[in-house]
């Protein structure tokens, strides 16, 4: 589908409080773009004056580099997904996905064949007749999407069309998503709080707080090269400690003190403060025998151990007081392991980075990690 590149400019809402601040951002033709952060982060707001479902304060939003921020929402080319589907209970599943088009008075040839056709993209053909009560979870969200796709905008916005669903569902529907997206080939603008749907279906993303863009990027950009401690704690879990850097070196490698440990820091030491946070996602951390020698061993003792199936969590307590988490792949060797031992953990340089900014994390969201039971863990958002 050509077109639907999205321009926002100085872009801002103000209710009571600034919901929305002065905003700059660009999406490619064709881009699957997530916009990720906790509750009142203003990204659903974003994803309204871009429907049309809010008036902007100032700023321009532009599609296909027209500007349309004084445009009504029917007039736009594009569609939106909510997180709740709003299906007719009283319609099938095949007057569903045309009620939109009937307004358009097409030809009746034309209406079916185009509603047979965004039926068979999500794989509901054979279920035209059945009504949204005979329907799962998950064949109502692809009900939802045929009926926003049949009208073929440029761009399909999606405010969390997943956050309904159980967790085995949304994991197959990502996948069927983000495949969908690329069949069509239209933009996608996707909302959501949950890191995993991000990471998992964007091309780009950008994380937001109190109505502020702070990073954006591809998810390995900002997942392995966060710009801050915010970005750091909500996108996925971390390990974040606080360090003295004593010494800079080359290509943002540092020397950092944590407790009587010196660390080697590949990424990072140019732009951090002197009194910092280092960051080192947990399945970068490596546990050895205790007493190991080498650069970045930190002495460490288990705490506590959690068994997730495919991997196990463990719960460290260096011996400078910081908590610390590592992830175990489940590959049928037998851990050494227990509550109790005292190890050494290994923090690799490469997989350290110490951050700019200040000190402050994410909030706790909705989506907690499981290990939100263990003692003294540091939690992402």
């Amino acid at each position: 589908m050509p077109g639907g590149r999205i321009e926002l400019v100085s872009l801002t809402k103000r209710f009571a409080e600034v919901a929305v601040d002065d905003i700059d951002l660009q999406i490619a033709s064709g881009e699957f773009f997530s916009l990720l952060g906790p509750s009142g982060c203003g990204k659903t707001t974003t994803l309204r004056l871009i429907a049309g479902f809010e008036q902007p304060t100032a700023g321009k939003i532009l599609l296909d580099g027209t500007d349309v921020s004084a445009v009504p929402p029917h007039k736009r080319n594009v569609n939106t997904v909510f997180q709740s589907y709003a299906l007719f209970p009283f319609l099938n599943v095949f007057d569903n996905v045309a009620f939109g088009l009937r307004s358009r008075k097409l030809p009746s040839s034309e209406l079916s064949s185009r509603v047979c056709s965004a039926l068979d993209l999500v794989k509901l053909k054979s279920f035209e007749k059945r009504r949204p009560g005979q329907l799962s979870g998950g064949q109502q969200q692809r009900v939802a999407l045929a009926r926003a796709l049949v009208l073929q905008p440029s761009v399909l916005l999606l405010d969390e069309p997943l956050g309904a669903l159980d967790a085995k569902l949304r994991r197959s529907l990502k996948v069927e998503l983000k495949a969908l997206q690329e069949q069509v080939g239209i933009t996608f603008l996707y909302v959501t709080h949950d890191q995993e749907e991000a990471l998992t279906m964007s091309d780009r993303l950008a994380v937001m707080r109190d109505g502020k863009i702070v990073q954006i990027g591809s998810p390995t950009e900002v997942y392995e090269e966060p710009s801050d401690t915010y970005v750091a704690d909500f996108l996925g879990v971390s390990n974040l400690m606080e360090v003295d850097i004593t010494e800079r070196g080359p290509g943002g490698q540092c020397q950092a003190k944590l407790g009587d440990c010196v660390l080697t820091v590949d990424h990072g030491g140019q732009e951090a403060p002197d009194r910092s946070h280092a960051v080192i996602r947990p399945e970068r951390v490596k546990i050895e025998e205790f007493g190991s020698t080498g650069p970045n061993r930190v002495p460490a003792m288990v705490e506590r151990l959690v068994y997730l199936g495919s991997s196990t969590q463990v719960f460290l307590r260096l011996a400078a007081g910081t908590d610390l988490q590592a992830v175990l792949q489940n590959d049928g060797s037998q851990t050494a392991w227990s509550q109790g031992t005292p190890v050494h953990a290994f923090l690799a340089p490469d997989a350290l980075r110490v951050l700019a900014g200040g000190g402050e994390v994410a909030e706790q969201g909705d989506d907690l990690p499981i290990d939100i039971a263990a003692p003294g863990a540091l939690q992402a958002g």
